[in-house]
């Protein structure tokens, strides 16, 4: 199939097919958006945010130590980093449908096998490869969907799909205590039995894969990135590193660093991940309406202010305001990036290709970050204040990264 069959055959895709009432279509793509938002949910809210809350059972238990509990929960980052990396080629081998309900079995499989303490080496294994689980999935969820979305509405599609993250936020901070009243093995059960319920919700949801979809691209010497997204890489890497502080401190920050204790922290947890359930529904619908790239700046600005605004002020409003904002942008900055890489990048193979790419960014930025910041959390005795520094200095460093980008490009023109 030549390029200009390929594009033609994508391009088709995208439009209802002849006979399909404008009914039809939409209740076609409310569908696919379902079938995403289960799949962000199992893979990437469920997966990783689940053990946050599951952390002092652990240790309570003496399943494992208090540090063996950390390198546990780094294994699910790891294991989201190489399933960005792999995502693509596992698409390429067994077609992206199929990758996305066999990511979707695997994670809830993951759930059942760790309910059982057998070893550290195990329980390792299980949560690096619930992590991978999440990174294939952020990958080629919107891409299996996208196509079959109508180019003004690829925001708002998207913001559905990745609702999923926050739903897992809201999840960890509500459903998982009322889970651990019956026992920590039970609630690993819990979390099994919700993850293979929507594993069969989504199982007939996914759209029609064609071949192409599912084929390996070939490139030209020629076929190089541009500036803009060699730039969006790097925006996505260095909003990763905002999104940090809050990710990880803020629940300790307000509960020891404020001394409000840990029942003040976890409403603070809740209303980040009611914050997270919204933000990509919001953030999606902007994009639709105001175009991708401006949206992002707006996004970069905004959730700079908030991630500074603890070490402005400590007050209740402060926080939560705080707290709801970045919580939304967590999953909120994705439809965004996914709207602005379908606004620059033409072809649908090159933007599944740049998608894989950014995903990889944010994950490795993202790792690097948890780890450097808790380094510095350690030399510095415990200041939060500058974590929440360097958090907003990433994302105004990636703002001032999109209007260098902008300027050179207006100059060369």
């Amino acid at each position: 199939m030549t390029n200009a069959d390929t594009k033609q055959h994508v391009d088709t895709r995208q439009h209802p097919r002849p006979g399909w009432t404008s009914q039809q279509t939409t209740k076609r793509t409310w569908r696919y958006a379902v079938a995403g938002l289960s799949a962000s949910l199992v893979g990437l809210g469920l997966a990783r945010f689940s053990y946050t809350p599951l952390i002092p059972a652990l240790i309570a238990a003496k399943w494992f130590s208090a540090p063996d509990v950390v390198y546990l929960g780094a294994a699910n980052l790891a294991g989201y980093l190489a399933g960005a990396l792999a995502a693509r080629a596992v698409a390429a081998r067994i077609g992206a449908v199929r990758g996305l309900r066999a990511m979707m079995l695997l994670a809830t499989l993951s759930f059942f096998a760790s309910s059982t303490p057998v070893s550290f080496t195990w329980f390792f294994a299980w949560r690096f490869l619930s992590g991978l689980t999440g990174g294939i999935i952020m990958v080629l969820a919107a891409s299996v969907i996208l196509p079959h979305t109508s180019p003004g509405r690829r925001g708002i599609i998207g913001g559905v799909i990745f609702a999923g993250v926050g739903l897992g936020v809201a999840a960890s901070g509500s459903l998982v205590p009322l889970l651990l009243q019956q026992g920590l093995q039970k609630s690993w059960y819990g979390l099994g039995v919700l993850s293979a319920v929507l594993t069969l919700v989504s199982w007939w949801n996914w759209p029609a894969e064609s071949k192409s979809a599912a084929a390996p691209s070939h490139h030209s010497k020629h076929d190089r990135a541009s500036p803009a997204v060699r730039a969006l890489l790097v925006q996505y890497g260095l909003n990763a590193v905002a999104l940090v502080p809050h990710m990880v401190f803020i629940v300790d920050f307000v509960a020891r660093g404020l001394g409000q204790g840990v029942a003040a922290g976890s409403r603070y947890w809740v209303l980040y991940g009611l914050g997270a359930i919204v933000g990509p529904l919001v953030t999606g619908h902007l994009g639709d309406r105001s175009g991708f790239g401006p949206a992002l700046r707006l996004a970069f600005l905004i959730e700079a202010a908030a991630v500074l605004l603890p070490t402005v002020s400590n007050a209740p409003i402060s926080l939560i305001v705080s707290s709801v904002v970045v919580g939304g942008f967590t999953p909120g900055i994705v439809p965004l990036v996914l709207g602005r890489i379908h606004e620059l990048i033409p072809h649908s193979t090159e933007r599944q290709r740049a998608w894989s790419h950014v995903t990889t960014s944010f994950a490795l930025f993202q790792a690097v970050a948890a780890y450097g910041f808790s380094w510095i959390y350690a030399k510095t005795g415990g200041d939060y204040l500058v974590l929440f520094g360097l958090g907003a200095a990433a994302v105004v460093l990636a703002l001032a990264l999109d209007f260098a980008i902008a300027l050179t490009t207006r100059e060369a023109q």
